[in-house]
């Protein structure tokens, strides 16, 4: 049976002293917010394990001549490795960029170095099988097929990046080639960032000697997305002998290289650092990541990263990170999930849901895991506050409050009259749910789980909530106190209704509003709304 490779990696302890680690994962990731001390971990890792490292940093110079420079395989591998010809000593000076080597800062110039180490690295492994191939012929044996040489593979992993196009290195130089309907040909160093850094990662990682680690600063820098996991993927595989540790601040990536280990960097205090590994969690992993790397407190709601409802959170809770979980059931779910997590444990959170059809007993039950519903029945309803109407009619100078009185006798009336039985259906059906999912089914046979269901519907009484929902909805409705109504009306569609009131498109009075919120009138504005969001959940108030 094939064991697991061990690969070998330090860390430091906290007096900084180097500790040694073990792991069965071919990869690490150190990720941390900027300035959280990456690089330097990095470049301590490298110091304290000089002759079992290299680090390829993140200052790397692209640009490469129009012809390779021969050179002999020894003096090429010392120019990568060690920047000089002469030396195998990596405690000897290095330089980068015609500067002495500057762990932290210094630009990496050393694209020919890397050519000149494939190229003779693919004639070193030509004339071994040469010199193998007349041996056997002198002895009368057969001699092997061409085997797999380091310009193969790099071909290979160039594919599975850019399967469109087409690398070539022969004659002491680097062609690319576009397949189209005709083939496009171009020199290598006029290929695109992409390219250049790709054909660069590549080959200095195909080039370094065996079981080395091999540190990467921004292991993202120039490369698209969508290929950043398959390129350092399909390297690794590559190098099955080499450990990588991979220094950045991009969750995605951090989160799309799977069976990786984790590294979170917390604080660095200039000679110290704090880190913790990243254990699994129910929160998705870039998720996790992305909270980790914010110290505010975190504040989930529902809707995407461009609603309207996240754009106001956004203006509003400008102290908190906010998190669009798209539905209610999300919101409850990562909130839930964040309070559990150990890891985060030192960030306050909080979400906040629309009340909907919600009754006061699901609203209170939620508020014990720092859940909180809205003063509105939903957030579109935070535009047609009252208060928010009265600053925005000043604000386009109308005269009167004559429009405000409108604006709300429209929703009342025209609006949420003669939606009130469908209202008020919506409002049974959604109570009636909320029961059945606190239901207590659990059981130990078949007919317990019968027996408890059916008791569960004999305690539901549509006539009951049907009755107190229409007698509630119809109060509110004679009474025509516009906050009620606003409290209990679901439409999403309401605040995209009444901007030709103010003069305004419909469709883009709530754009209006947010234009509003960054103008002269903001600190009115935002409270304006205040006393319709979770008095429950702290806020900087902008009262003057």
């Amino acid at each position: 049976m094939m064991k697991e490779k061990i690969y070998n990696y330090i860390l430091p302890d906290e007096n900084n002293k180097p500790v040694l680690k073990q792991t069965e994962s071919q990869s690490m990731i150190i990720i941390g917010a900027n300035g959280s001390g990456k690089t330097r971990l990095g470049a301590w890792i490298e110091k304290n394990m000089i002759d079992e490292t290299h680090r390829i940093s993140a200052q790397r110079a692209l640009t490469f001549g129009t012809y390779i420079k021969h050179k002999g395989y020894e003096q090429a591998t010392n120019l990568l490795l060690y920047g000089t010809e002469k030396s195998s000593n990596k405690h000897d000076n290095r330089w980068w960029d015609g500067e002495e080597f500057n762990y932290i800062s210094s630009m990496l110039n050393d694209y020919d170095h890397v050519l000149s180490v494939l190229v003779a690295m693919q004639a070193n492994q030509q004339e071994k099988y040469i010199i193998e191939c007349k041996e056997k012929d002198s002895r009368g044996e057969r001699h092997d097929k061409v085997p797999e040489m380091v310009l193969d593979k790099l071909k290979r992993i160039w594919n599975t990046i850019f399967p469109h196009r087409e690398i070539t290195i022969s004659d002491g130089k680097v062609t690319a080639s576009l397949r189209k309907d005709e083939v496009i040909e171009y020199k290598g160093r006029d290929m695109s960032d992409g390219e250049r850094v790709a054909l660069y990662l590549i080959a200095q990682c195909l080039c370094i000697p065996e079981n080395k680690t091999i540190i990467i600063d921004e292991p993202e820098i120039h490369l698209h997305h969508s290929i950043i996991d398959r390129i350092w993927t399909s390297i690794e595989y590559e190098r099955e002998d080499c450990f990588f540790i991979y220094i950045t601040h991009d969750t995605q990536f951090a989160a799309s290289h799977k069976n990786s280990k984790k590294i979170w960097i917390k604080e660095y205090d200039g000679t110290n650092w704090k880190y913790e590994e990243v254990e699994g969690s129910s929160l998705p992993e870039q998720l996790l990541l992305d909270i980790l790397g914010n110290r505010k407190p975190v504040l989930f709601v529902e809707g995407t990263i461009d609603s309207y409802d996240t754009k106001l959170y956004s203006e509003i809770y400008k102290e908190y990170y906010i998190v669009a979980c798209g539905s209610c059931s999300s919101v409850i779910n990562q909130t839930k999930s964040m309070s559990s997590n150990e890891q985060l444990h030192h960030l306050k959170c909080y979400g906040i849901i629309d009340r909907d059809y919600r009754s006061d007993y699901e609203i209170d039950a939620y508020k014990k895991d720092n859940i909180f519903t809205l003063e509105v029945a939903e957030v579109e309803n935070l535009f047609l506050v009252e208060e928010l109407l009265e600053i925005i009619n000043d604000i386009l100078v109308f005269p009167d409050d004559t429009k405000v009185k409108n604006i709300k006798k429209y929703i009342i009336e025209n609006r949420f009259a003669k939606e009130i039985g469908r209202q008020t259906c919506e409002a049974i059906v959604s109570e009636i749910k909320f029961k059945l999912t606190i239901a207590n089914i659990s059981i130990k046979s078949e007919e317990e789980a019968k027996n408890t269901l059916e008791n569960e519907f004999k305690n539901i009484s549509y006539d009951e909530i049907k009755t107190k929902y229409t007698e509630k909805f119809n109060q509110i409705l004679d009474s025509k106190i516009y906050k009620d109504v606003l409290k209990i009306f679901n439409c999403k569609s309401l605040s995209s209704s009444i901007g030709h009131f103010f003069n305004i498109d419909n469709k883009t009075y709530r754009d209006f509003i947010l234009r509003q919120i960054n103008g002269k009138r903001s600190s009115e504005i935002i409270n304006a709304i205040i006393p319709y969001l979770p008095k429950d959940i702290p806020v900087d108030l902008y009262i003057k």
